[in-house]
């Protein structure tokens, strides 16, 4: 048991995403020197009594079938995507009422990934995948 917990921390990929329950999310955002394309995601979890996950995907418009997960986490009522300029997106996900709720933060394509539970940031797989990765 404890062989697959470390397999899962260490060698964890955004492939495991349950996609049998995707849904859009609340749209794409086109970065200003159209270069890239954020699209948005939800994942249902755990049935009636549970909740939504939200990912961030960033596609390459110059590279046909290139996406890549930058954004993971809990979804929070308060979502949305805002391009600072043409490398650097804004991912708002918050609760209004609860600051402890927060999850939102600025990314850089191609250098900075953000998963609320650091799977991302541990694995050995994905080291290679960006330079800075955050976890709440």
């Amino acid at each position: 048991m404890s062989s697959i917990y470390l397999y899962e921390m260490y060698f964890f990929t955004f492939s495991e995403i349950d996609r049998e329950f995707l849904q859009e999310g609340p749209g794409s955002v086109l970065s200003p020197t159209e270069t890239y394309t954020a699209n948005a995601y939800y994942e249902l979890y755990g049935g009636a009594a549970g909740g939504v996950n939200v990912w961030v995907e960033i596609i390459d418009n110059t590279k046909k079938d290139n996406a890549k997960i930058v954004y993971y986490s809990d979804a929070k009522s308060d979502f949305s995507m805002e391009w600072i300029d043409g490398n650097n997106l804004y991912i708002l996900n918050e609760e209004r009422d609860d600051p402890a709720s927060k999850r939102s933060i600025k990314l850089e394509v191609g250098k900075e990934i953000y998963h609320e539970n650091g799977l991302a940031c541990q694995s050995l797989l994905m080291k290679d995948d960006y330079k800075t990765c955050y976890q709440n």
